[in-house]
């Protein structure tokens, strides 16, 4: 029996979890300050890796809404979420997901942040400005989502970067 026991708690130690398949939406929380566009970044749980919050579409809630929920969670905080995304990216095939998923991703214009919030113990948040988000994010397409808020918002050509800029 002791074998037995052993052996289904070692299968169970090695599964990983496996995130549900579906489309995911993702808050760009962000102000403007000084003239520039800051954005809010969060760390993933698993690898650590510098990201905008994101998850699985909530049911009963709208996909704008869902991302909002998850800045709230995820970084702790609330602001004004457009209802159409500013664009999307692709989270590629690893052990937890079988499939590639679509993110689309909704620009939070943040108007409160909280001092405790449901996911603090598990994540670090930074506000950056749009060249170092750029060099934190390693996600493929993620990154040119902020550079095309940073273009809406600002009215110029926020990818290439400035000459006051530090970077």
């Amino acid at each position: 029996m002791f074998e037995s026991l052993l052996g289904m708690l070692r299968s169970l130690a090695g599964r990983q979890k496996v995130e549900p398949a579906g489309p995911q939406s993702g808050a760009l929380p962000y102000r403007i300050v000084d003239g520039q566009l800051v954005v809010l970044l969060v760390t993933s749980r698993g690898r650590g890796r510098w990201i905008f919050p994101k998850g699985g579409l909530k049911q009963g809630y709208t996909a704008w809404d869902s991302a909002a929920l998850e800045a709230y969670e995820e970084a702790g905080v609330e602001g004004v979420v457009e209802q159409k995304p500013i664009g999307s990216y692709m989270l590629p095939v690893t052990d937890e997901r079988p499939k590639p998923v679509e993110v689309e991703m909704f620009p939070l214009l943040v108007t409160h942040q909280r001092d405790d919030w449901k996911e603090q113990g598990q994540r670090y948040r930074h506000w950056a400005v749009l060249s170092e988000a750029k060099r934190l994010i390693t996600h493929d397409g993620l990154a040119d989502v902020a550079v095309a808020l940073a273009q809406r918002e600002l009215g110029r050509k926020a990818g290439a970067g400035n000459a006051g800029e530090a970077g």
